[in-house]
């Protein structure tokens, strides 16, 4: 019935027991491992487990590249995308799969569940679409202050189920044949917001997306981008001007860009000094060096990577 689909890179422990967590339950056909050329040995924590398709990619191809190549290499009828610092309970996929099978959510094309973090607190998962006004009002960091100015839903605070434009990727139910014809992930997305502009691209085509709230799992949130936050900076960046120039207009995406480059930085340093962390503003420019070095690329070539 459902293929698991995670990417590891060097998660560690977490991969192990995200893996653990799977293995009790009967709905699985298999749990595909795309090991996205890890060094600290994680993916030889969990080969030797039941239903395991373990495929090494040899380096990090990026979060979309990989679950990819993890459903092209599936066989069921529905996919979940796991993060590895996530794990179900014995009643998640059940529950979730249930209400999925219900004839009157036959439209419903994505399931995500409630996600519990390491604290017990539940997570704000959910998003909204990003326009034009959200988006500038999560880059000047408004949203901040203003939570609902902002595309993510963290001002509702996630205790009922209902429709929304988006679930997070941590725990994924989307139906095999929505996932194909939507041809699955856009691999110029390194990381983070491939599974918004999946979401996006599935509404557009006419089905929803479901937040159940009385389904849970684990997910310790952050994951291994925790190792390189410079890097995670870049690539949330990066991610969210490929974001603007696809889906907004020229001019909008424009302003977008002009905001990330002109004045998003100066604000993150502000509220890192203000904060007193000079490791914060180190990491900013950092990225924010990476991003200019990659964008005159882009302008030119086209290329994403």
């Amino acid at each position: 019935m459902i293929s698991v689909i995670i990417v590891n890179w060097n998660a560690g422990a977490l991969l192990k027991n995200a893996v653990s967590s799977l293995q009790s339950q009967h709905l699985v056909d298999e749990i595909i491992v795309v090991d996205n050329g890890s060094t600290d040995n994680s993916a030889e924590l969990v080969e030797h487990f039941e239903k395991i398709k373990l495929i090494r990619t040899g380096k990090n191809l990026g979060f979309a590249a990989a679950c990819n190549i993890g459903a092209n290499g599936s066989k069921s009828e529905y996919l979940i995308f796991l993060n590895p610092d996530a794990t179900v309970n014995q009643d998640t996929l059940e529950k979730a799969l249930a209400y999925m099978q219900k004839p009157e959510n036959s439209a419903v094309g994505i399931c995500g569940v409630q996600l519990i973090d390491e604290k017990g607190n539940i997570s704000r998962s959910c998003a909204k679409f990003p326009s034009t006004s959200t988006l500038a009002a999560h880059t000047l960091g408004l949203d901040r202050i203003l939570p609902k100015f902002g595309y993510g839903m963290s001002d509702w605070n996630h205790n009922t189920t209902k429709k929304v434009d988006h679930v997070i990727g941590a725990f994924y139910l989307i139906r095999r044949k929505i996932f194909e014809d939507a041809h699955g992930f856009d691999e110029r997305f390194f990381v983070y917001l491939e599974d918004l502009d999946l979401s996006y691209r599935v509404a557009t085509a006419g089905w929803s997306s479901v937040y159940l709230a009385d389904v849970q799992a684990f997910h310790a949130g952050g994951g291994t981008s925790n190792q390189v936050k410079a890097k995670r900076l870049f690539y949330s960046l990066r991610s969210r001007v490929l974001y603007a120039f696809k889906h907004l207009s020229f001019l909008n995406a424009l302003l977008i860009l002009l905001l990330t480059f002109l004045v998003e930085p100066l604000s993150r340093s502000a509220y890192a000094i203000a904060r007193g962390s000079w490791q914060n503003i180190k990491e900013t420019w950092v990225a924010y060096l990476m991003l200019l070095t990659w964008l005159p690329r882009w302008l030119i070539s086209g290329k994403t990577r």
